[in-house]
């Protein structure tokens, strides 16, 4: 590896970690585990906090009508290039502190270094620098998941995202509402986007390596399906006149493991949530509600995935003696992120002597749905383990402060040499 150069724009690494500290105080438990749903009133409470941060720090907030939360930094004039940085903060149930949150804190913090560095230098930036809080990445309260990031590039409607319901019945407009985040901004499709997230996998670990660009999204495809059984007394109902939906529903999950063994490593299948009704002990169940998902690299084994899944359904559904409806299907593709931000990211983590292993993301991101519209890269530092969704999942200080200077070193460039944002942007048309 080449000898580690001092930083451009040298991050403030107290700074850094009191904020992920302060974040990780709304919504974490005492054993490390973070419940921060999105736009539940805890939600509320970090997006006031992070909003405040925006005001002391000279960050102008914007909000806008789905809750995308938007800090910009204006250091070049009006019509100059946007670079947009961040990720979310909104958490599975009893999830982990770190995934998503670390790349906002991240946004923050090199920004805000970068900021101080060209002032020092009384250098003038070519570009305007953006954090973002994207709303509802995780999925876990409203489906589908890059529900914020999906509005912002159109890939989605607004109305229809405001009018998803949680499993109590309240919307996506009711809960905006109700912490006062339903904004009215416009805000412009950025220049370039970069997300630094944990990896989220062990691939890091294994190797003995602190830092990987993922290079390569997975594409997703995800059911809603319902299988529709009737309700029944499961001590006095004979066996062979029962309509089982969660007979169907057991048929198919089995069915989907085995699909996945037969495309190897490029197949991932799962039913993560399963809702039953009546959902009662003593009652044979008349609806089993599935969320699967089918993930791959490659659309052609996504697609042959769908095909195997559609008989399988057919045959589960004649196996229990039920019926069945597809109630919502939301597709990701699979695709690249942008070669030039690749490149940026590889000579900046050199000159800190590092490493930038290539990765393939499996999991969603919202880089994932920008990068339909604009430039766009996730960066990864190391996780323990590979552990994410869980309260053990960790990242270090010095891990996440490798992440964020490589980041801010890439701000710096861009705002030193603008002309690569163009460049870049020029590169993905």
């Amino acid at each position: 590896m080449p000898d580690a150069l001092s930083p451009n724009a040298p991050i403030n690494t107290d700074r850094l970690q009191t904020m992920m500290e302060t974040v990780s105080t709304f919504g974490g438990g005492p054993d490390g585990s973070m419940t921060r749903l999105t736009l539940s009133k805890v939600d509320g409470e970090a997006r006031d906090w992070l909003g405040q941060w925006f005001a002391q720090n000279g960050f102008v907030q914007q909000v806008d009508a789905i809750g995308n939360q938007f800090g910009k930094m204006t250091l070049a004039g009006a019509n100059a290039p946007v670079v947009m940085v961040g990720s979310h903060i909104d958490s599975q149930p009893n999830g982990g502190r770190f995934d998503g949150a670390l790349g906002v804190i991240s946004a923050c913090e090199a920004i805000l270094a970068v900021t101080e560095r060209l002032k020092a230098e009384g250098r003038l930036s070519a570009c305007n620098f953006q954090v973002v809080n994207w709303t509802n990445e995780e999925g876990a309260r409203f489906q589908p998941s890059l529900l914020g990031s999906s509005v912002f590039t159109g890939a989605a409607k607004l109305d229809w995202a405001l009018d998803r319901a949680d499993g109590d019945g309240i919307t996506v407009r009711q809960s905006l509402e109700a912490i006062g985040y339903a904004g009215t901004d416009k805000v412009e499709i950025p220049d370039a986007l970069i997300e630094l997230h944990i990896e989220g996998d062990s691939t890091l670990s294994s190797v003995g390596e602190r830092f990987g660009i993922f290079t390569r999204h997975w594409g997703a495809t995800k059911y809603r399906l319902a299988f529709l059984g009737r309700q029944a007394h499961t001590g006095a109902t004979p066996m062979a006149q029962r309509k089982d939906a969660v007979l169907g529903a057991a048929y198919l999950i089995a069915d989907l493991k085995q699909m996945a063994g037969e495309h190897g490593l490029d197949l991932h299948t799962s039913v993560g949530r399963l809702e039953v009704f009546p959902n009662s002990p003593n009652t044979v169940p008349s609806e089993a509600v599935l969320f699967i998902e089918l993930r791959s690299g490659s659309p052609e084994v996504l697609a042959e995935a769908e095909r195997k899944m559609k008989v399988k359904i057919e045959e589960a559904a004649a196996k229990a003696e039920v019926s069945y409806e597809v109630r919502s299907i939301d597709r990701r593709r699979a695709g690249r992120f942008s070669a030039d931000l690749i490149a940026m990211a590889e000579e900046a983590a050199a000159s800190h002597g590092e490493s930038a292993r290539h990765l393939d993301t499996i999991g969603g991101h919202d880089a994932v749905a920008v990068n339909d519209v604009c430039p766009s890269v996730v960066l990864a530092v190391h996780s323990r383990d590979g552990v994410i969704h869980h309260p053990t999942e960790f990242t270090s200080p010095e891990d996440h402060a490798l992440g964020t200077q490589i980041v801010a070193d890439m701000l710096y460039r861009m705002a030193c040499e603008g002309v690569n944002v163009a460049q870049i942007k020029e590169a993905a048309e």
